[in-house]
């Protein structure tokens, strides 16, 4: 039974009580009635119920038509209910009909398809039996035809073993001939060996005899004679190979000094630059002696200030209208400088000024060092550079070494390796590339310990440059071994810049040291009269004796001084060694 059917009975139970209860109630007020009609007496409320009750049992009446109407519909809803119930039965019975129906023929449609597969397995077995078969029959056909060739092969190997076996027989027949033979030579020899000892004792006697008999003819013992031609041999030698070098001098000298003095001093001039002197203070000039007090400050503020802030010394001496700037960092260095010079421009001293003229010193500087590092790579022809290596090429503006300004130092070094590069050939970008990153170290010696040739290496490594480029930075100063021609030219052109007349400056001690030891190197040697450092050193000017050195002589002096020098001295450029011999005859008139 479905749940509507459920759902009919229940309201028909429903409308079947509201009527009993209806009939109730309508026959309590018809028992009422008939006792009120009894009582002849009229009563108004009496007749308002009665009115009340009559309306009350039309309404009653009314009820229960309509619940009667109610329960008619319900009973046809429920036998059409139960109508549907019957037809869904029935068709449930169809479908389960069918259902049996379906299944029956599926059953029958597998059998059907299962004969059908084992049908077909059965030809596709015997196909591959049959192609199995065949394919048998060709590998045993093969392996046939390879059975008949191996044994072909072993056949022929076994013709050439006695082929190499007759051929081994006949060499060792040979070889047994020829031991023979050299068993006779061997006799002959070992007897030709005695003949040749016997006839060497005879000429030792000879020889002894000769000798003595040329001692006691010249009166020399064999060492004293030796020594005496050793000595004249080495001082022929010395004359012939001061021959041999004067000539091979003039004609390389004729060949190539022209074009190779042409090639540096061009390179020089063109890059020649002004220098300025190395140092670790600057001075700074102030309009008034006054000044110093209010740099100074109320107990010294101000300059604590300064100092903390700038990470520069300040030094106020008794120097007229002028201060020390003291730091080894020429980049802070300089940084101090320009904020000082703007706070005696403007007057202003305290410590929150101190920090706001530092901060946009620090921006100037920072940008001036951009700027010479753009600048210096437009010069070089060199647009792909990394900007970090940018960034520590500007710090080199600020940087000197041996009173050279490093920066124009890299530039002067590019441009001279170039030229250097293009006469032999080279790949002149890289070459300036290696030449121009050379001493980039420097940017970082005051802040990493070692070598500013490693350190340069080890940042070029570090920003992608090249293993050329890295190679020859780090060899520039020998600390590695040159391996490529970019290294060598970077050498070269190194030395080029820093040893050009005006380049650098060194101090004074040194110098002065340098220029003694030049002297002595040339008052040491034999038949010198006179020694003379000219030139700042770049030339010795040597006066010899005329009587004691001739000029073949002073050809082999000059050369032996500057083999000296080149040896014992480190210095920059060349230095000319000229040995001047000269003859002066004098007399008196009376």
């Amino acid at each position: 039974m479905s749940g509507l059917m459920i759902t009919l009975l229940v309201a028909v139970a429903l409308l079947a009580a509201v009527v009993v209860v209806a009939l109730l109630l309508g026959l309590r007020t018809v028992r009422n009635l008939g006792a009120a009609g009894a009582a002849p007496v009229a009563d108004p409320a009496l007749d308002a119920e009665r009115d009340r009750q009559e309306q009350s049992l039309v309404a009653l009446r009314n009820a229960a038509d309509e619940a009667y109407t109610t329960a008619d519909i319900a009973k046809s809803a429920a036998a059409a209910a139960r109508a549907e119930a019957a037809a869904a039965q029935a068709e449930a019975e169809a479908a389960r009909a069918e259902a049996r129906r379906v299944l029956d023929a599926a059953r029958a449609e597998a059998d059907t398809v299962l004969e059908r597969a084992h049908r077909q397995a059965e030809a596709d077995a015997e196909q591959l039996r049959a192609a199995a078969r065949r394919s048998g029959e060709r590998e045993s056909a093969m392996l046939a035809a390879t059975t008949r060739e191996q044994a072909a092969e072993v056949e022929r190997r076994a013709q050439r073993m006695d082929e190499r076996e007759r051929l081994h027989t006949e060499d060792v027949e040979r070889l047994a001939e020829r031991e023979r033979g050299l068993l006779a030579a061997a006799t002959q020899l070992t007897q030709r060996e005695e003949e040749l000892k016997e006839r060497e004792a005879a000429l030792q006697l000879a020889e002894e005899e000769q000798r003595r008999a040329l001692e006691r003819i010249a009166g020399l013992t064999a060492e004293a004679a030796r020594s005496q031609l050793i000595e004249s041999l080495e001082t022929q030698a010395k004359r012939e190979a001061a021959l041999l070098i004067r000539d091979i001098e003039t004609d390389a000298r004729n060949t190539a000094e022209q074009r190779a003095r042409g090639i540096v001093v061009d390179a020089i001039q063109r890059v020649a630059s002004e220098q300025t002197a190395e140092s670790v203070v600057s001075v700074l000039h102030l309009p008034g002696d006054e000044m110093k007090g209010r740099i100074i400050g109320r107990e010294g503020r101000n300059i604590r200030t300064f100092e903390s802030v700038t990470g520069v010394n300040l030094i106020i001496d008794d120097t007229p209208e002028a201060v020390l700037l003291s730091c080894f960092d020429p980049v802070r260095r300089e940084i101090g400088r320009l904020t000082l010079e703007k706070l005696v421009l403007d007057g202003r001293i305290h410590p929150h000024r101190i920090e706001e003229v530092y901060d946009r010193a620090r921006s100037e500087v920072d940008e001036l060092c951009e700027r010479a590092a753009a600048d210096a790579l437009r010069q070089v022809g060199i647009t792909d550079l990394h900007p970090e290596l940018t960034s520590l090429l500007g710090r080199l503006r600020y940087r000197t070494s041996y009173g050279q300004n490093v920066l124009k130092h890299l530039i002067e070094t590019a441009h001279i390796a170039g030229m250097m590069a293009a006469e032999l050939r080279l790949d002149v970008p890289t070459v300036k590339r290696a030449a121009f990153l050379h001493d980039i170290g420097k940017a970082l010696t005051h802040e990493v310990e070692g070598s500013h040739a490693i350190i340069g290496a080890d940042l070029a490594r570090r920003y992608g440059e090249s293993e050329e480029v890295v190679h020859a930075i780090e060899a520039h100063h020998n600390e590695v071994p040159p391996q490529t021609v970019e290294a060598v030219l970077t050498q070269a052109s190194d030395a080029c810049s820093g040893g050009r007349p005006g380049a650098r400056r060194e101090s004074l001690e040194v110098y002065v040291k340098r220029l003694e030891r030049i002297e002595e190197i040339a008052a040491g040697k034999l038949g010198v009269e006179k020694v003379f450092a000219m030139q700042a050193g770049r030339e010795i000017r040597v006066m010899v004796k005329p009587d004691e050195v001739d000029d073949i002589g002073a050809a082999v002096l000059a050369r032996d001084v500057a083999k000296q020098i080149e040896e014992e001295l480190t210095y920059p450029g060349q230095i000319r060694v000229t040995v001047v011999r000269e003859s002066r005859a004098t007399e008196v008139a009376r």
